[in-house]
């Protein structure tokens, strides 16, 4: 059963368990997948699928390497194809043109999963916020509060290092927060309610998947 699956994040709440304890929550709204393609080991190297999420609103917006998947595959347009690898048993399980459904999530409640998103954007931002440095003396006939200071390394090798941590566009990255806990999954509703706090904004599309560190 295909366990990965692409999500919007709504935002966040908080629930009360059995014991009547606080748990903060984020509530993700989970679409129906359509296999677009599938990848062999024989083929193409590994094994996978190719699922698309989302309805397109505007066929002119779809690209012409987007139209020629789904075109290939004789299947309506959507507006976001990823690929999931899979096991042998779970490629064969499936056919291109299958919807696969949110309640397959429906085993990960109560166990573990990965969630990857991309995070918020900050803009250009200085070393003190970006990097969290301690900044220059406070003093008033200090000229250096929040500047980096030095960046050089001496007459050799006459250069600025590489990674060398500077100014620079912060946020806007993919990131992946391991081993949250699902509390609940409502099939019904196409909602599931993961405990604690997952990248990105409101709104923003997010993937999830079991999780690689915890069984």
């Amino acid at each position: 059963m295909i366990t990965t699956m692409l999500g919007k994040k709504i935002g966040m709440t908080q629930v009360f368990n059995d014991r009547g304890v606080v748990i903060p929550v984020t509530v993700i709204e989970l679409q129906d997948a359509l296999v677009v393609e599938k990848k062999t080991e024989a083929r193409d190297g590994y094994n996978a699928i190719q699922l698309g999420y989302g309805d397109v609103k505007k066929q002119k917006s779809v690209n012409k390497p987007m139209k020629g998947i789904f075109n290939k595959a004789k299947l309506a347009y959507k507006k976001i194809l990823k690929e999931v690898r899979v096991s042998k048993d779970e490629l064969a399980a499936v056919n291109v043109g299958d919807i696969i459904k949110p309640e397959s999530l429906k085993v990960l409640e109560g166990k573990f999963v990965d969630i990857s998103g991309t995070s918020k954007g900050k803009g250009f931002q200085g070393v003190m916020k970006r990097h969290n440095f301690s900044g220059g003396p406070d003093g008033h006939g200090s000229m250096q509060h929040r500047a980096p200071g030095s960046i050089g390394s001496s007459t050799y090798p006459a250069r600025v290092f590489k990674n060398q941590k500077m100014p620079g566009h912060m946020g806007d990255v993919r990131v992946t927060v391991q081993n949250l806990l699902v509390h609940q999954v409502d099939a019904e509703n196409n909602f599931i309610l993961v405990r604690g706090a997952v990248p990105g904004a409101n709104g923003g599309v997010i993937e999830i998947k079991k999780s690689v560190k915890k069984k």
